[in-house]
């Protein structure tokens, strides 16, 4: 049996976050990651499958806790309200953890592979929340176009809060990118201007337009 070691994880990701920021994560090691945390590469394999799932090891554990909310929604709750109160619950779980989302963007953005799996994962999210929507008996295209919709909340509000000076709360940009949300699709939002047919585009229509 292994040596029991208090924390590992917690001390994996913090190191591994560190040598993403001093060395860059592509020269940042599995052997640095664990010697950095002053543990093992055995252990960092007994918690992660290599370097870049440190950055997405929250993701099945936060999926399946939305899942699990929106299917103790009250049944009167419409699709995408059901889908945001689920949203908003997983506010305390980043409030006090900003400072590392800040970081984990920041290494997420300058990579196509892990912004590659991070699309991914939001696809992943966005899909067992449409099937936990139909087990609530909300028709396919319905709860599918309501995941995708909560998952576009999200990702905007989430956007938001970290960028936030005022540090103002993730469920606070959840309702404000909800809001935003409902105001473009009942045409209250901005709207953008109205394109001009080109020439080329108008003697196309006249062409079509002409009687046989």
């Amino acid at each position: 049996m292994g040596r029991w070691e208090p924390n590992a994880r917690g001390r994996l990701a913090q190191a591994a976050m560190e040598l993403f920021q001093e060395l860059g994560y592509a020269r940042t090691t599995v052997e640095g990651i664990a010697a950095r945390a002053g543990l093992t590469e055995r252990t960092f394999f007994r918690y992660f499958t290599d370097k870049r799932e440190v950055l997405f090891s929250g993701s099945a554990d936060l999926e399946k806790f939305i899942v699990e909310t929106i299917a103790h929604a009250p049944q009167t709750m419409a699709p995408l309200d059901a889908v945001v109160s689920a949203l908003e619950a997983t506010a305390p779980l980043f409030e006090e953890r900003r400072g590392y989302v800040r970081k984990r963007r920041a290494v997420i953005a300058a990579h196509g592979e892990l912004r590659e799996r991070e699309l991914i994962k939001l696809a992943s999210l966005a899909v067992a929340i449409a099937a936990s929507l139909r087990t609530r008996g909300v028709s396919a295209p319905t709860a599918a176009l309501a995941a995708e919709a909560g998952v576009a909340v999200f990702r905007n509000a989430f956007e938001r809060w970290v960028d936030d000076k005022e540090q103002r709360f993730l469920s606070d940009h959840i309702q404000a990118a909800l809001k935003g949300l409902r105001a473009v699709t009942a045409g209250t939002g901005t709207s953008s201007p109205r394109l001009r047919p080109t020439k080329t585009s108008r003697r196309k229509r006249s062409k079509t337009q002409r009687p046989a």
